[in-house]
């Protein structure tokens, strides 16, 4: 039986109450009521020899378990008494012990056993391996970002990671090894009876395996884990932990890297330290910080702001930091942040200011000019050591948060993308259409508001807007769906009646997204409405169905409109040949189709060059790479701002 030998008396109450619901008979026997035992009793035996006893026994014609396990609570000698009656035959003991053991296996399950990973819980170490001695290898294992996986994709995803890290670290250990899930992403690995040589090994084969790992469903994540280790040799497992927990820290401020009191740091990035650059025309001065972060990172020196400009041309954002003096020749402090801020690195490579000049009026300067951190001369050198290290961990964050929000969106960018292609592609094929039309509306939807947002900030559009017009103007013609085949595949010309029929798939189109009423505040569901309903009507008031006029009709449907009208015109149909880009051009512009937006044939007129390529290739190259704009390489650059 492998309950706890030392518990609390909470923990002995909790105890008793569980193997109450197992057992037929469950008693507590203190020291005065052993005292009163009989000289042959078990329970004696196993209080005097501090050990448990069982054995099988007949009471009253029945088959009986009896158990007898010596324990100690809150500091006092006791006897847990189990007794359980077996509804068995004498020839079935050894199925008996089976089901016994399987019963107080269960037990141990459930008190030491994480619910979530299947590792060993905390209470685990505490109550039976905290006070062990002995020789093993002692690891404490972090996962990286933890916090940044729950908080961003959701505590289920969180679970999903830590499913993934067990999962991998058990593959890299042995059986008799035991895991521990010691913390909330914090896991304590002890190896028995291994040498430094295996160890450092094991250590960095779970490192590699967790790196390589994918986690279900979000096959984008890229896991790390930071790991201190330690050999115990003949002391307490928590002695050992307390050192490994030092060195875990002490890998943290790198991340995926392992630190062991043998072999020292193992990185997987070791061999590419990150480089810092530090500007300043003092030599003395440059010596000093270059002797201070030597140790950890490469360093690069430049003596004024133009060398500066160079090395920050070179190696881009393969400098991790730029320890800038502001007093200096050629160009100064100050101008050296201008030129970054216009060229946009002062986004990616954090800039600390390391100067003698304290006056409030170049400190606030320095932090509205993008400077990350001021530090004034003299300086502690354990302070610029520390903010250094903060700044760079800060902004490599900074940049996993970015890269794994925008594989999220890419994600469900390629979703929606997809499933609304399918819907419109249906449409399509029931008109009798190739199914290029939606393709085509999109990229000359984004063709003319790409040319309206250059031209103008009339309609206040943002890139955000263009993505959702884009997006949404793949619907355009779903009311389609429900107009009758014979009239949507008619050859020859439509009659009166039949093109007023035609003319209802604006209205029912908005009826169909007007319905779904779970999204009527979704933005992208009012802009699609728009555009089902009004990308029919006509600058001058003579469209349908409800005969708008002039900018009554929301921007999104003017510019599909005209989309919508060219590629009608360039594409063969049932009931026309197809005219030529300069044909559908002149008649667009000569008011054969209806008037139109002066300025949105300005824009047509502008990217008319583009859009001849375009059809001549037959939007091969649009087809083949994606049709939609891309809002998560956007957000990346909104993000920068």
């Amino acid at each position: 039986m492998k309950f706890s030998a030392v518990l609390t008396k909470k923990q002995a109450e909790e105890m008793l109450v569980y193997l109450g619901d197992l057992f037929t008979e469950v008693r507590l026997l203190d020291i005065e009521a052993v005292k009163h035992l009989e000289k042959n009793s078990l329970s004696l035996r196993a209080f005097w020899e501090k050990c448990q006893k069982t054995r099988l026994e007949y009471i009253d014609s029945r088959v009986c378990q009896k158990i007898s396990r010596y324990v100690e609570i809150d500091g006092q000698p006791h006897v847990v008494e189990i007794l359980n009656v077996l509804d068995v035959t004498t020839e079935s003991f050894e199925n008996v012990r089976e089901q016994l053991t399987a019963k107080v296996r269960g037990y141990d399950e459930e008190l030491y056993l994480d619910a979530l990973t299947g590792a060993y819980n905390r209470r685990y170490y505490e109550n039976r391996i905290r006070k062990v001695r002995g020789h093993a290898g002692v690891a404490m294992i972090d996962l990286d970002d933890f916090k940044l996986y729950n908080d961003t994709c959701g505590h289920n995803a969180g679970d999903l990671v830590l499913n993934t890290v067990v999962g991998s670290i058990r593959g890299c250990i042995c059986k008799t090894d035991i895991l521990i899930r010691y913390g909330g992403d914090e896991f304590l690995l002890i190896l028995q009876d291994v040498d430094e040589e295996i160890f450092s090994k094991k250590l960095k084969q779970i490192r590699d395996m967790v790196c390589e790992a994918e986690v279900p469903g979000y096959a984008r994540l890229r896991l790390t884990v930071s790991i201190g280790g330690v050999l115990a040799d003949n002391e307490t497992i928590e002695s050992a932990v307390a050192r490994a927990d030092g060195l875990m820290h002490q890998a943290k401020n790198r991340k995926n890297m392992i630190v062991t009191e043998k072999s020292g740091i193992d990185s997987a990035e070791a061999k590419e330290r990150q480089q810092i650059l530090i500007v300043d025309d003092s030599q003395i001065n440059c010596e000093i910080l270059a002797e201070i972060l030597k140790d950890e990172y490469r360093i690069l020196e430049a003596a004024n702001g133009e060398e500066c400009i160079n090395l920050l041309k070179q190696y881009g954002t393969g400098i991790a930091l730029l320890l800038l003096d502001i007093n200096m020749p050629v160009m100064d402090g100050f101008e050296v942040l201008a030129l970054m801020n216009r060229k946009h690195w002062i986004e990616d490579i954090p800039v600390i200011i390391i100067s003698s000049e304290n006056s409030a009026s170049y400190v606030r300067r320095a932090y509205e000019m993008g400077a990350s951190d001021y530090i004034s001369r003299p300086f502690d050198v354990q302070v610029v050591h520390q903010r250094v290290s903060n700044t760079i961990k800060l902004y490599a964050k900074q940049r996993r948060l970015i890269s794994l929000v925008t594989d999220q969106i890419r994600e469900k960018e390629k979703n929606n993308q997809m499933m609304i292609s399918i819907l419109s592609q249906i449409v399509e094929f029931r008109n009798s259409e190739s199914g290029s039309h939606v393709l085509h509306i999109n990229i000359i939807t984004g063709m003319l508001l790409e040319r309206l947002m250059q031209k103008t900030d009339q309609y206040h559009l943002q890139w955000s807007d263009q993505f959702l017009i884009t997006t949404a103007s793949a619907l355009h013609d779903i009311g389609k769906i429900g107009i009758d085949e014979k009239i949507l595949n008619k050859p020859g010309k439509l009659t009166k009646e039949e093109f007023e029929i035609m003319k209802t798939h604006t209205l029912i189109g908005a009826s169909m997204l007007k319905s779904i009423e779970m999204y009527q505040n979704e933005k992208l569901l009012q802009v699609a409405y728009q555009i089902c309903r009004w990308h029919h009507e006509r600058y001058d008031g003579k469209g349908y169905p409800d005969g708008l006029k002039g900018e009554e009709i929301p921007i999104s449907a003017q510019v599909v409109a005209i989309a919508d009208v060219y590629d009608a015109l360039v594409g063969k149909r049932v009931y026309k040949k197809a005219f030529s880009h300069e044909t559908a051009i002149h008649m667009i512009l000569n008011g054969e189709c209806g008037a139109f937006n002066p300025l949105l044939l300005e824009c047509l007129t502008d990217i008319q060059n583009r859009l001849k390529e375009e059809t001549k290739s037959g939007f091969n190259k649009k087809e083949n790479e994606g049709f939609f704009p891309n809002l998560s390489e956007e957000i990346k650059e909104e993000t920068k701002k």
